[in-house]
């Protein structure tokens, strides 16, 4: 039998040309897709490309109520797309828990997943079988995880001013001063700062205002909540105990669908005055247990913001459920679902209502010496602009949280992707089937990304590719591709975060090693029980009888 293993230098002639000098990256018409994954996550990366990069384009997501955004935010357009493909929802999730855990790389996992999804289908066509190509991927991950760390050539140092390393985080945004935001974001990361070193992004808050400058934006101590204060009482200038409900402020509704059934006048009275008498014990118990400020996420009843001037409690009315999430982690206290006593209430200083420009917000207060929180004001004329510059502060505050565990830095603008590809390139001619392809596979796929940063910036993505192609080849590893062409990133200040990219690096090679050995898509469709016939039923009393006499014997 003829062995179908190739060596590692005469399978690239059958995989076809490198990306660069071809344009299949879909499959064309009559080219059918050995992996059922790759269309789909073809058609989702197609949708995130033109926004990678500090110079990608911006779409416009329109709600179902007709509200539309305009984001070039990888993570909001993939949360707004509604997709049905299996695969394409696994990508997505990937990519949530990329965002979520290191504040970036949402676009990235997604177009590295695509490119080397497309790779493996070559390797697949030119023989390989699926197996050998999730080892030999495996394999090449394993060589970019010992190779990633060694382009590590900056780290923040201990006591160093971190401006430097967040203004590439903020730059990557559309906000008109990203050196003032940068600023204001290193010092509140700073301030907030443990003594031995440690880092809680939760204690630094971002409250966006819309009216005035950009350069009106500031620090105040103490948690700001864009929030509306319901009662009487605005502020507590002393020893303020804090609750916190994600629900209604109002009379207990029941949890089941229910009917009242009323007789007369007499019982509709009766009905409203228990009701009344049930929130009044219940704010009664807040008040016993010392609460003097309830933040609540949900609607205000009139009357049960009446019952708390009455026992002099401050009511706040919170915009968003994040908001008390956030409070909830700062003040140590639980969120609740109903207007029940918390075990352990909330303690600041003080809270008060302020005028902050055309805005109004509730700010919280502790002691100077031991302030765990502070707020990052931002003002902007467009709630756009607005948008734009929150998302900026809380990436580069996750870039903080993430330098503090491990301060080492990658050159940017895609010269550590070129990097990592040109290594795997030059051991991928030294390797035999089926570790060697793979390793030429990854590196293509790797050269992807910054090809789609040249493409994104208007550059001859061809002329600019072979260019930095000769250069990583010479070992000069720290040149990327900038707005007008190559550039030094170590020279420009453009910095990648080494544990960003080395968990999105991992998150993306399990992904593509799960979806390579996945050969079919089985939905399950609901559809009439299935009814056996009389065939059937007879068999199985049959074979009821034998299992019977057979076990009898024993």
């Amino acid at each position: 039998m003829e062995s179908r293993v190739l060596s590692a230098l005469t399978l690239p002639q059958v995989l076809g040309p490198e990306p660069e000098a071809a344009s299949g990256r879909r499959a064309g018409p009559g080219r059918g897709h050995l992996l059922r994954s790759t269309a789909a996550v073809q058609a989702l990366a197609a949708v995130v490309r033109p926004c990678y990069g500090p110079l990608g384009r911006q779409k416009f997501l329109v709600a179902d109520n007709g509200d539309a955004v305009c984001t070039g935010q990888a993570t909001a357009i993939l949360k707004a797309l509604r997709l049905e493909h299996p695969a394409a929802q696994l990508v997505r999730e990937a990519a949530h828990v990329q965002a979520e855990e290191s504040g970036d790389g949402t676009a990235f996992v997604v177009l590295l997943t695509e490119a080397l999804l497309e790779q493996a289908e070559n390797l697949l066509r030119a023989g390989l079988r699926r197996g050998q190509v999730r080892e030999a991927y495996a394999a090449a991950a394993a060589e970019v995880a010992t190779a990633l760390p060694l382009l590590a050539i900056r780290s923040l140092g201990p006591l160093e001013n971190p401006v430097w390393a967040l203004l590439p985080v903020v730059s990557t945004h559309s906000v008109p001063d990203a050196n003032l935001l940068a600023k204001l974001v290193a010092q509140a990361c700073w301030a907030c700062r443990q003594p031995d070193g440690s880092f809680r992004p939760e204690r630094v808050g971002v409250c966006a205002l819309r009216g005035g400058t950009p350069d009106a934006s500031c620090l105040l101590p103490g948690l700001a909540l864009p929030a509306a204060c319901c009662g009487r009482r605005s502020s507590v200038l002393d020893g303020a105990r804090v609750a916190l409900f994600a629900c209604d402020f109002a009379p207990a509704a029941p949890r089941l669908p229910s009917t009242a059934r009323l007789s007369d006048p007499a019982d509709l009275a009766g009905l409203r005055r228990g009701s009344d008498r049930a929130l009044e014990r219940q704010l009664s118990q807040l008040a016993e247990l010392g609460i003097n400020v309830v933040v609540v996420w949900g609607d205000v009843d009139e009357l049960a913001v009446g019952l708390a001037d009455r026992l002099d409690i401050m009511v706040v009315q919170a915009r968003s459920r994040r908001d008390l999430v956030h409070l909830s982690q700062v003040l140590d206290t639980p969120l609740l679902g109903q207007l029940v006593p918390p075990r352990q209430p909330g303690r600041c200083q003080r809270v008060q209502a302020r005028e902050l420009g055309d805005g109004r917000a509730v700010l919280l207060e502790w002691q100077p010496a031991g302030s765990p929180a502070l707020t990052l004001v931002l003002r902007g004329a467009s709630a756009e602009g607005l948008r734009g510059a929150e998302r900026a502060a809380y990436r580069a505050i996750d870039a903080f949280a993430q330098l503090c565990r491990d301060p080492r830095l990658l050159p940017g603008a895609g010269a550590a992707e070129m990097a990592l590809a040109t290594t795997l390139w030059a051991k991928g001619h030294t390797l035999e089937a089926p570790d060697g392809p793979a390793f030429l596979a990854f590196a293509r796929a790797l050269r992807t990304l910054p090809k789609t940063l040249a493409e994104n910036a208007g550059l001859a993505a061809s002329r600019v590719m072979a260019e930095l192609s000769g250069i990583h080849q010479t070992g000069n590893f720290v040149v990327g591709v900038g707005p007008e062409g190559l550039v030094d990133a170590a020279r420009e200040g453009v910095w990648d975060v080494l544990t960003t990219k080395a968990r999105a690096l991992q998150i993306v090679a399990d992904m593509v090693m799960q979806l390579v050995m996945v050969d079919e898509i089985v939905l399950a469709k609901s559809g009439p029980a299935y009814q056996p016939g009389p065939d059937a039923r007879e068999a199985g009393q049959g074979l009821a009888a034998v299992r019977k006499k057979f076990l009898g014997k024993y």
